[in-house]
């Protein structure tokens, strides 16, 4: 019971953080994505034993850079695709039963793309013609909480067929089909009351954000099984470290700026 309190408590004051600073204003934003973002690097630096600190330097370095020089569409779509071909590049690592043993260059490559590009286009989501909407990222969390919570609970009470068990022994395929179902319907109950996209628009990034973010989740997962550590740091009690709590954002988040980028051609 002790345990359950704290990580409610703990999972609460995360939330109202997040919702909060969103609301705020956008710099808040960024600077709490910033910070995440560091978090997230130190995080994987421990337990992929990197060395030095240049992570961080470049981390920062682009991060500034895109987030309040660069405006050309250009630059921005030369980022996204590195950060892009590092994520499908991870997903043959995670699918893949040989042994892989990353080189010092290649721990740099993904940590500055996978993790530092998904938080740099995290922070590029919410904007749209100069404009802050907040509403729009604020959805994309509750896709990403709604999925993870019911695929916790609709695995937890009728779950039978495991999805990666070499991997992450506790997920299985009705905890994932059940999260998938429950993030549709909040997808559909948000086209009703965010009107930056229309219903079909937030289905399709429903789907789109659902599948990448399980795909973070067990990418991490399998960072973690490699280093035999259980959670990536303990920052968050009864939830783990930065990274355990938004590795399914992380990775979509470029993946659902491309959707996003996309319906602006099709709409």
């Amino acid at each position: 019971m002790k345990e359950i309190i704290r990580r409610a408590l703990t999972g609460f004051i995360y939330v109202v953080l997040l919702l909060g600073t969103t609301y705020l204003n956008s710099d808040a934003f960024d600077f709490l994505f910033m910070i995440f973002g560091l978090g997230c690097l130190y995080e994987f630096k421990r337990i992929a034993r990197i060395k030095g600190y240049y992570i961080f330097l470049a981390y920062l370095g682009i991060w500034w850079i895109y987030i309040y020089f660069v405006k050309s569409q250009i630059a921005i779509s030369a980022l996204l695709v590195a950060t892009l071909v590092v994520n499908l590049a991870l997903l043959r690592f995670l699918f893949t039963k040989r042994k892989i043993v990353f080189s010092e260059i290649q721990l740099f490559i993904i940590a500055v793309f996978y993790l530092g590009g998904g938080c740099i286009f995290l922070t590029m989501i919410p904007y749209s013609d100069n404009a802050f909407a907040k509403f729009l990222v604020m959805g994309i969390f509750v896709l990403i909480w709604v999925n993870d919570t019911f695929a916790y609970l609709v695995g937890r009470s009728l779950g039978k067929t495991k999805l990666f068990p070499s991997v992450s022994p506790k997920k299985t395929v009705e905890g994932s089909v059940g999260g998938l179902i429950f993030a549709l319907v909040a997808g559909y109950v948000l086209s009703k009351y965010v009107p930056n996209l229309s219903l079909w628009q937030w289905l399709v990034l429903t789907l789109v954000i659902v599948v990448t973010g399980s795909l973070g989740d067990l990418l991490e997962s399998k960072f973690k099984r490699l280093a035999k550590v259980k959670d990536s740091g303990a920052i968050l009690p009864g939830h783990g470290g930065i990274w355990d709590r938004l590795d399914s954002l992380i990775f979509s988040a470029p993946f659902a700026y491309l959707t996003l980028n996309l319906f602006s051609y099709v709409s």
